[in-house]
């Protein structure tokens, strides 16, 4: 009765973080546009404020062009835009390429302390009344300023996150696959959540703020965006989604490299939990809070440890069942599992022989991002997660 009872609970958790929390918001925003009339004033197309393009940069050489390049092609009025970038640590002349672009505000220091301490220090420099943070290593959509900004007129937005949108390729790795369909689905959450109240965080490759909203944050702090965003949000501001903003960038080069930064995020994602804990109060914040535990609190927390559990628990199940039939419904969902956790193997197989198989790769990358949000848990409890990014080699 108890492994039953247990069998039942994982599979309610698991199928709630993947698919049963999905199919509720589609049900409130749908229920929410057919009996609540939407403000079609909320938005002013002549806004056109000054903003900040905030770029942090470590050891960047093989981008600055590139990301340069991109930020001066952006369809906004150059002289409305201040052009910020803050190295921390670069030791490969980032700070020397970066200084040959007069347009460009460079703070270089040669002591690295971490990525949040670097946005802490640059944002003394902002004049601006908002401030667009992106990643050196990604390119933004030529209109992803104007969608910001437009986000903004809305006095009720304090924040307005990005789409990331992953360079896919026909003879691309696992983690390529993987990653790209990831994050879609990540982004038809996201929406909903904005549509329905706010999004809930914003990705650091692009996201933006008032200026006047950001606080100093801990700058051992790991998932910088996520916490500037929720903090902002505690504050009775939404958080925009604007999938037309959006920016670009190749998958990691193969599933080892997304793993290392899998385990940094989940790592990240359970100091969030902390540095957030009085976000958990559903009487204070009510459908905020409700959408923080669906969309994040679960993923970093009890569902990849479910979801492994669970094929230990129907095995358990299954063995001790007197009456054992192969029509039995705990042991059809153990072949399930178990099918599918070799259909996992044979992706990772075929990933190291370079073997192409998208088929195989999508139940791989599931697995291995779960393992990855375990030994994250494991690593920031045993406090050996550095603040500063290792980073993932990138796909050409």
């Amino acid at each position: 009765m108890i492994l039953t009872a247990l069998f039942w609970l994982l599979l309610f958790i698991l199928f709630y973080t993947y698919a049963g929390y999905g199919i509720v918001l589609w049900v409130l925003v749908g229920l929410k546009n057919l009996f609540v009339k939407k403000d079609k004033g909320s938005f002013d197309e002549t806004f056109e404020p000054e903003v900040c393009l905030f770029v942090t940069a470590f050891n960047e050489k093989d981008y600055i062009k590139q990301k340069v390049e991109n930020s001066f092609s952006l369809d906004y009025p150059k002289e409305k835009i201040q052009y910020v970038w803050v190295t921390d640590g670069s030791d490969d002349g980032t700070p020397d390429i970066l200084q040959q672009y007069t347009e460009l505000e460079v703070y270089h220091q040669p002591e690295r302390r971490g990525k949040m301490h670097a946005m802490n220090r640059g944002m003394k420099f902002v004049k601006a009344p908002i401030v667009i943070f992106s990643d050196t290593n990604t390119i933004l959509g030529r209109d992803s300023i104007k969608e910001i900004v437009r986000q903004f007129s809305n006095k009720r937005v304090g924040c307005v996150a990005g789409e990331k949108r992953i360079i896919e390729h026909d003879a691309e790795s696992a983690a390529g696959a993987g990653e790209g369909l990831y994050w879609k689905l990540e982004s038809w959450i996201k929406k909903h959540d904005a549509e329905l109240n706010t999004a809930v965080g914003a990705v650091g490759e692009l996201f933006a703020v008032r200026t006047a909203l950001f606080e100093d944050v801990e700058t051992d702090t790991i998932l910088d965006d996520f916490i500037i965003s929720l903090r902002i949000a505690q504050r009775g501001y939404k958080i925009a989604y604007s999938p037309e903003a959006y920016a670009q960038e190749t998958a990691s080069l193969n599933v080892k490299e997304e793993l290392k930064r899998k385990v940094r995020i989940a790592a990240g994602g359970v100091q969030t939990i902390f540095r957030l804990k009085s976000l958990l109060n559903c009487f204070k914040y009510g459908l905020l809070t409700w959408q923080y535990i669906s969309h994040k609190v679960l993923r970093w927390t009890v569902t990849p440890i479910s979801l492994f559990l669970l094929y230990i628990v129907n095995f358990f199940i299954v063995l001790e069942d007197a009456n054992w039939s192969p029509n039995d419904f705990y042991t059809i969902f153990f072949y399930i599992q178990t099918m599918c956790y070799y259909v996992a193997l044979m992706g990772w197989y075929f990933e190291n022989k370079k073997i192409r198989m998208k088929l195989f790769f999508a139940p791989y990358y599931f697995v291995m991002i779960n393992y990855a949000a375990i030994l994250g848990i494991i690593r920031y409890f045993k406090g050996h997660q550095s603040v500063n990014w290792e980073k993932s080699k990138r796909a050409a």
